[in-house]
C-alpha cells in the first residue's frame, strides 16, 4: 500500500470543497485500488489530497492517483480552473529528525526532551 499526496493548485482565492475527498473517493473505479481519501486543505503551498493505493509499484499508484485527479477536477464543477500540480509520494524524516535536520535541531536541543 502507498500512501499518494495530490497537490492542486487553485485559481486565486479558491479554497477546496469540503467534500473532495469523498467526490474524489467515489470516482475512484474498483480497479484502480483506491482504498481510502483524505483532504488537507490547509496545506502549503497548495492543498492536497491523501490517497491510499493498493499498487505492484510507487509509479502505478502515483499514476492511479494522477487519474483519479484529472476525472476529479474534469466532473467537478466547484474545482473549474484548478490544475493537478503533481501526484507523489511524500517524503517522511525518519523518527526524531523533525522536518529540517538532523537530530539536534529537534527537541533535543530545544529543551522540550525529558532528561
Amino acid at each position: 500500500m502507498y500512501l499518494i499526496h495530490a497537490h492542486l493548485r487553485a485559481p486565486t482565492g479558491a479554497s477546496l470543497p469540503y467534500d473532495a475527498a469523498r467526490r474524489a473517493l467515489a470516482l475512484a473505479r474498483p480497479e484502480e485500488r483506491i482504498e481510502h481519501v483524505s483532504a488537507h486543505p490547509l496545506a502549503l503551498p497548495h492543498p492536497v489530497l491523501g490517497f491510499y493505493v493498493l499498487a505492484d509499484s510507487l509509479d502505478t499508484a502515483e499514476g492511479r492517483v494522477a487519474q483519479v485527479c484529472l476525472r476529479l477536477l474534469r466532473d467537478c464543477h466547484e474545482l473549474a480552473g484548478w490544475v493537478l500540480h503533481r501526484a507523489e509520494a511524500p517524503l517522511v524524516a525518519p523518527l526524531g529528525q523533525g522536518l529540517l535536520g538532523p537530530r539536534e535541531t529537534s527537541s533535543e536541543r530545544s529543551g522540550l526532551r525529558r532528561k
